[in-house]
């Protein structure tokens, strides 16, 4: 099994390439992301950071675990939002919420809890389905993605790693 800096270095490059991908979708093609796109790249720079430090670190048993069940959490919360996501744009479109006020607008003008809760249900412009790679959308993907960090994550869990 490979050592475990090195997974950790692999998820790194791997979350900071999912984010530069958004960020090309973004800049270049032109696709706003919405408020729970946004979260998605927040979860993707949470497990980025996670393990980043931890291929630094180089832990031992104890931080591995500690450092995979971190990025476990991330990914859950990342999966949990592109869940949402993907479950709004399967609505019939005369079920689908109204589109509502940016990620910005709403951190600015509302309680945190509340912007919060704002953006988890979802509005508009998040069930729009404006790309698509092999007929699978970018939160159908970025589902995809959490899963195998998460079973990544699992595994250095469970695996008997080396920390060099």
């Amino acid at each position: 099994m490979p050592a475990t800096r090195t997974i950790y270095l692999a998820i790194f490059i791997a979350c900071i390439s999912l984010l530069g991908f958004g960020l090309y979708l973004e800049h270049v093609k032109g696709i706003e992301p919405c408020p729970l796109c946004i979260l998605q790249r927040i979860a993707y720079l949470s497990i980025a950071l996670i393990a980043l430090i931890a291929a630094i670190h180089g832990p031992g048993l104890l931080m591995n675990r500690i450092y995979s069940g971190l990025m476990i959490l991330a990914a859950l919360c990342g999966a949990g939002v592109a869940i949402r996501q993907v479950w709004l744009q399967h609505l019939p479109p005369d079920q689908v919420p109204e589109c509502g006020p940016g990620l910005e607008y709403m951190l600015d003008s509302f309680p945190f809890a509340e912007a919060l809760k704002l953006v988890l249900t979802g509005s508009g412009e998040c069930a729009e389905v404006l790309w698509t790679f092999l007929g699978i959308s970018i939160p159908e993907w970025s589902l995809v993605c959490f899963i195998f960090l998460i079973v990544v994550s699992i595994i250095l869990i469970l695996g008997k790693t080396r920390s060099s």
